[in-house]
């Protein structure tokens, strides 16, 4: 299982909805071959390079982290039951308050609907946040289900490089 990889003083830390099955059964986190999550990160210059999942404990170091709203691994979003999203979200909620990360960003943008449970948001940076001192920020999903192309992917996540700064 896709272990949280979070630390006090974080600049910028990643939350999905769940870890995909390739993930819960290698322990990293998008690490499902058709993720665009790694490529994306090095194409909006938020790393130096293009980075492997195997070495996604890496980037603690360059003070981004990773988490997720449920951590039951599973093929699409859509197979969580409400009730582990509630305490998902109780419980990260929770996780980001002692952690207190400078931002989150939500990779997608029900990931974030579903955490304040609000219908109404739009991509990037958000007007309130979930838990004080935090800034939220939704960018979409790099799955390879989402079709979005790369350089679109890539410029909702560059504006995230200034958290890093």
């Amino acid at each position: 299982m896709a272990r949280d990889l979070l630390e006090p003083g974080l600049s910028l830390v990643f939350c999905g909805y769940n870890p995909s099955l390739s993930s819960g059964a290698t322990g990293y986190h998008y690490a499902h071959r058709s993720n665009r999550f790694w490529k994306v990160l090095s194409e909006a210059g938020i790393t130096d390079r293009e980075y492997s999942p195997e070495q996604d404990v890496e980037l603690l170091e360059r003070g981004i982290g990773f988490t997720n709203l449920v951590s039951r691994p599973t093929r699409r979003a859509d197979e969580l039951q409400r009730e582990e999203i509630r305490a998902g979200a109780a419980e990260l909620r929770q996780r980001l308050s002692e952690y207190r990360p400078r931002a989150v960003a939500y990779t997608g943008i029900g990931v974030y609907r579903l955490f304040v449970s609000t219908r109404k948001v739009e991509w990037g940076l958000q007007p309130g946040s979930a838990v004080p001192g935090v800034t939220d920020v939704v960018v979409p999903s790099p799955s390879g289900l989402n079709r979005m192309s790369l350089p679109e992917l890539v410029d909702h996540y560059r504006p995230l490089r200034r958290f890093l700064e």
